[in-house]
């Protein structure tokens, strides 16, 4: 999975799970690396849907290496059945999904969001969480808590109101705008606090304003005490299929402050888990 800077991930040039503090050679690569692999690796990202064609001179320009490099890799993804050659030009197989889309093909939406929301929390300090809509209610799909934010005990499986929570209402201003009229002229919303939002014509202009700016925050009206902000997550299509947000107690910061605490840092997460994704396609939740 990609790692942002944001969330937590290693440096470029630091093994997977190896030490970022490990020695280096004098060009600032760790002695572990197989350089032969990571050349071959560069080859295979030189494809892509805008260049499934390649010849060996735009192979080496794309991967940045040299020309020898480059044609050692590619006649060996040949001979390997990974790659075909038609005249000058070299074409990936696809023999080379076998390599990981087994695996990629097994993973739900709570596997490709739980590491980011684990890098989050600890870099915020805060208890955050993954949803998707069902019935007009948010569903959790994924939780790290690094405190109890709410009176009741929130775990993966719980429901709340839609219209009433953060996530709630960036997923319903996800929908069509028929659908959520329909939807603001049946829900009965529960006044769950002081500060819940009953109105309807208000309900709809928060769903409206959420929609404009691609997030949402929820001051006390789920529960009195409680202050959320969230924002939406998008498969490869570019379609809303679940909310991230963090969640805190109102005695942390006022609400301009919270925003400006943590907002930055969960689009970035949220957009690094858009990019995580997009070569899934279809992700269960």
């Amino acid at each position: 999975m990609r790692a942002s800077d944001d969330d937590g991930g290693a440096a470029v040039g630091t093994p997977a799970g190896g030490d970022a503090g490990a020695e280096t050679d004098g060009a600032g690569r760790s002695p572990e690396i197989i350089r032969s692999l990571a050349r071959g690796l560069s080859v295979v990202r030189a494809f892509d849907a805008a260049h499934p064609r390649l010849t060996l001179s735009e192979v080496a320009v794309r991967a940045r290496m040299p020309r020898a490099g480059a044609r050692r890799a590619l006649h060996t993804l040949v001979e390997l059945g990974y790659a075909t050659r038609s005249g000058r030009e070299f074409t990936l197989r696809p023999k080379l999904l076998e390599l990981g889309f087994e695996q990629l093909s097994g993973l739900s939406l709570a596997d490709v969001v739980t590491p980011h929301l684990q890098a989050l929390s600890a870099r915020l300090d805060e208890s955050v969480s993954a949803s998707v809509l069902d019935a007009g209610q948010i569903v959790y799909v994924a939780r790290v808590a690094t405190r109890r934010v709410m009176r009741v005990q929130i775990r993966v499986g719980a429901r709340f109101p839609a219209e009433s929570t953060a996530m709630g209402r960036v997923l319903l201003a996800a929908r069509s705008p028929e659908w959520i009229e329909g939807f603001v002229e049946s829900v009965r919303v529960e006044r769950r606090s002081p500060y819940t939002t009953t109105d309807t014509a208000r309900l709809r202009a928060i769903l409206s304003r959420t929609r404009a700016q691609g997030w949402a925050l929820v001051d006390q009206e789920l529960e009195e005490g409680l202050r959320s902000v969230a924002v939406p997550v998008h498969d490869g299509e570019g379609n809303v299929i679940a909310a991230v947000n963090v969640a805190t107690t109102v005695i942390h910061d006022e609400p301009a402050a919270f925003l400006e605490r943590v907002l930055p840092s969960l689009r970035r997460t949220a957009a690094a888990i858009d990019a995580d994704l997009v070569p899934l396609g279809h992700v269960d939740s």
